[in-house]
């Protein structure tokens, strides 16, 4: 099989730092102390496929951190078609998937978000190819369902898969979503691997919580430190606390008094209690409650707090089971399992974590 790698170097560094993503904004997040992710999740998916794979992958790879680096840590020796550049853009990934296509991949498997899922898509398209596509996430938000659920995932996919389907690839405008308001537009739908490890796309639905929300707000101890994640769920949970929830965003309360408001992961650190609670909700449609547009919530913070998660009953329905993807494997472990989920003012299931 022949397979062509490439890694938006840039992608996911404004989710812990509170940007809600990077488009325009990498500057702003390395001045705000952001650390590269993609690479170390390319890493991770290309060493997964080549233990399934071996010798039977020949990979094609953008110059440089775009997918040489990556593919070299991996243990391969692939094959360069763009040059190394300091500073990469969209227009040097839809270079290295014109020279993909070129030399003919059977894949392409790229690493970022659904802003680099569009670039791929819409090359790919020009070219007037139907090679399939598959994406590692490291963007913060993923709207699209063209990605695994995990980098290993992803990896393991490529290395087996033996058919596709058409899925969508969107993305949505990221001011507006710093401002509150989620704009999804759907920009292709491209072939695929099947495989249960590709995740669905996000729904961006919502439904009536009140009674769960005024059952939470409750029963909180005056003690404890929670921290609120974004969506509509945990927002009408903090509408019950008594404040008008951050667009998107996290925020940190604890006896009456928002001690961060939008806040970055080195600020939910600093006003962390010794007693801490995680309230978070699921994406519908995919069942996400860490690795999806919560990155300020890190596996610092999770180390040092318990975890509520809150939905309705009919997201419960809809997504299954529940998914982490932290960036820190030990992490994902101590989450996997049974959960409890607040469905109502008293009622609660058990969901598991996978």
């Amino acid at each position: 099989m022949r397979i062509g790698v490439v890694v938006n170097p840039i992608a996911g560094m404004g989710g812990r730092v509170g940007l809600k993503g990077t488009d325009g904004k990498v500057a702003e997040a390395r001045e705000r102390g952001a650390e590269q992710r993609a690479p170390e999740r390319a890493v991770e998916a290309l060493t997964t496929l080549r233990g399934g794979a071996g010798e039977d992958v020949e990979l094609f790879v953008a110059g440089g951190e775009m997918g040489e680096h990556e593919a070299r840590e991996a243990g391969f020796e692939p094959t360069v078609v763009t040059d190394s550049r300091d500073e990469t853009d969209a227009a040097d990934t839809r270079e290295a998937v014109e020279a993909f296509v070129e030399a003919g991949v059977d894949l392409v498997l790229f690493v970022g978000g659904d802003g680099t899922a569009v670039d791929v898509a819409k090359t790919l398209q020009e070219a007037g190819t139907d090679t399939p596509m598959l994406g590692v996430p490291a963007g913060v938000k993923i709207y699209s369902s063209v990605f695994g659920v995990t980098p290993r995932d992803a990896g393991r996919v490529a290395a087996t898969y033996d058919r596709v389907a058409d899925r969508e690839v969107n993305d949505i405008d990221e001011e507006a979503y710093r401002g509150g308001e989620v704009r999804t537009t759907l920009h292709a739908v491209v072939p695929v691997p099947v495989a249960e490890a590709v995740q669905s796309s996000k729904q961006v639905g919502g439904g009536t919580v009140e009674s769960l929300a005024a059952g939470f707000a409750e029963e909180v101890d005056a003690d404890v430190t929670y921290v609120l994640a974004p969506g509509s769920t945990v927002g009408a949970i903090k509408r019950a606390l008594g404040f008008v929830p951050s667009p998107l965003g996290v925020d940190v309360w604890r006896d009456g008094e928002v001690l961060a408001y939008d806040a970055t992961e080195k600020e939910i650190l600093d006003t962390l209690g010794e007693r801490n609670v995680i309230v978070v909700s699921p994406i519908g449609g995919q069942g996400f409650i860490f690795g999806r547009g919560n990155h300020q919530i890190s596996p610092a913070v999770i180390e040092r707090s318990d975890v509520e998660v809150v939905a309705s009953r009919n997201k419960l329905d809809d997504v299954g089971v529940l998914r982490v993807d932290t960036d820190d494997e030990t992490v994902n472990e101590s989450l996997r399992g049974w959960q409890q989920v607040r469905v109502g003012r008293y009622e609660r299931r058990l969901l598991k974590v996978v």
